[in-house]
Parts: C-alpha cells; structure tokens; sequence
C-alpha cells in the first residue's frame, strides 16, 4: 500500500468567516444582528462547534455579496477533508471498487 503524505488539519469554514469578519470590522454580535440570526449560531461557527447551514450561507452571501454556493463549499471541503482523516483506510479496507467492463 502506497506511503500517505503527512495530512494538515482541515479548514473550518468558521475561520474563513472569523477572517471576512476581521476585515469588515465586525463582532460575531454586530454580524448575528445584521444576518437576523442568533448570537451564539455565529459564535459556535466561529469556534468549529456548528457547521454553515444551507440558511446560514444565504444569509452570509447576501450580507458580504458572495454566493451560497461558496460557503457551502468551504463547508463540504470542511466534512469531506475530515472524514477522510477518519474513515479513509477503513472505506479502502470495506469497499471493493466496482468493476468496469472495458
């Protein structure tokens, strides 16, 4: 079995909010009011205790005019590149991958 390379911890898309934040000079309070949204939602993204919802990218899109679609991916990337951490020897040990006819 090929050696795998040293993995990094991945990205939690709070983080990349915590640093669009920092930019615009907002608190996780300032921003909850502006999104319509509750305090400690913002909070518990910041500190990479909640995933961004399909709700919470809208919002988050709309206020900073980016897409959803952007902070949905920060998060799929987020959950993909962990679960790789956890489960990837065990997908490659369980599954046999299906056979093409050539």
């Amino acid at each position: 079995m090929p050696k795998r390379r040293p993995r990094y911890s991945p990205i939690h898309p709070g983080e990349a909010l915590a640093d669009v934040m920092q930019e615009a000079g907002l608190t996780a309070n300032a921003l909850a009011l502006r999104l319509r949204v509750p305090a400690n939602r913002l909070t518990l993204i910041l500190n990479g205790k909640r995933g961004i919802t399909a709700d919470t990218a809208l919002r988050l899109a709309r206020y900073f005019g980016t897409s959803p679609e952007f902070w949905m991916n920060l998060q799929a990337r987020f959950e993909i590149e962990s679960a790789k951490d956890l489960l990837l020897d065990r997908v490659r040990e369980e599954v046999i991958p299906r056979k093409i006819a050539s």
